[in-house]
């Protein structure tokens, strides 16, 4: 099969097509016939050198694709022969065929097709699982997420919004943020332009948000704990802009505030099944009614990962990037 691989990390170009063998399913797990894949930026990281893959995993990039059930491992029940699906992966998902467990493989939404369906799987486990269970967000609360166009960005606004809350973003652009208020932000910041501290503060009376998802880190952490309202919560899932930050320890004691994080790719299965559980509770059928949306940027084909890398790189995208395998 073809996949892209990595044989020495650095630019956009260390990405090359290469052929390895078909994987086969162990048991409790499935061979999938890819259809799409999922840009990230951890794939990126990964391509650089920065983020090796976890112990088992496939050495070549990949955390979500679509595709079909190709072929079922020992002991799994839940899908049969051509069946439609998203899967998020430990990586190998640059390739024709990847082997996904079953706990993190869901049936595409009614109505969703297999370009769409390469677009949900990342993004809406990072967000339950940061927003809503770390992050505890609930019904009239308010929200803010940094990066408000990237794929979490817009999945984050979108199901915050529907859950009740009330959502600001970030963004790089004034268009962006209108994108942002389209998809429910009550508003959106440039974050070149304004100052999104004294933004938010003012957009909320002084109070500040309840709960912020943050994929910047470096110095933005000490911003947005000014940003935060009493109790709140920060909730950091990448670092962008760096790993190290200084912090007024004081204020987090003063306010009572909550700094955690998390990284999903290494989490055990049983956590994400649990993650799974609650997408198919909550997400999957408000994506079939059309309430949540796919937003896809724009497709390459598998052999142009390269392009696709550096069309993230830029920045200028707005929603998923998509790897073109077999649609």
């Amino acid at each position: 099969m073809k996949i892209i691989d990595v044989p020495k990390p650095g630019g956009p170009d260390a990405l090359i097509l290469a052929e390895r063998p078909v994987p086969q399913p162990g048991a409790g797990e499935v061979l999938i016939r890819v259809a799409a894949a999922g840009i990230n930026r951890a794939d990126v990281l990964q391509r650089s050198g920065n983020y090796p893959p976890p112990a088992g995993a496939p050495s070549y990039p990949g955390l979500e694709v679509s595709g079909t059930v190709e072929v079922l491992g020992a002991g799994t029940s839940e899908f049969k022969r051509g069946d439609r699906v998203c899967a998020l992966l430990q990586g190998g998902g640059y390739a024709e065929y990847c082997v996904a467990p079953e706990g993190q493989i869901l049936a595409l939404p009614a109505g969703v097709d297999l370009i769409q369906g390469a677009a949900l799987a990342e993004s809406f486990f990072t967000v339950w699982s940061n927003v809503f269970m770390f992050g505890k967000l609930q019904r009239g609360e308010t929200f803010l997420v940094h990066g408000g166009t990237s794929g979490i960005g817009v999945t984050a606004i979108q199901l915050a919004n529907r859950l009740g809350a009330e959502v600001y973003a970030t963004a790089g652009s004034d268009e962006k943020c209108r994108f942002c208020e389209s998809l429910g932000a009550k508003r959106a910041f440039n974050y070149k332009t304004q100052d999104f501290v004294a933004e938010m503060r003012g957009a909320t009376n002084g109070r500040g948000a309840n709960l912020i998802l943050d994929m910047i880190a470096g110095e933005y952490t000490a911003r947005n704990i000014d940003a935060l309202a009493e109790a709140g919560r920060l909730v950091i899932i990448a670092t962008q802009g760096g790993l190290s930050s200084t912090i007024n320890i004081l204020k987090i004691m003063q306010k009572r505030i909550m700094v955690t994080g998390s990284t999903l790719r290494p989490r055990p299965i049983a956590f994400k099944k649990e993650v799974k559980k609650e997408l198919l509770k909550h997400a999957w059928p408000r994506i079939a009614s059309g309430e949540l949306r796919t937003i896809i940027d724009k497709t390459f084909a598998l052999h142009d990962a390269a392009a696709a890398h550096r069309h993230m790189e830029s920045g200028a995208h707005i929603g998923k990037i998509l790897l073109l395998v077999a649609c």
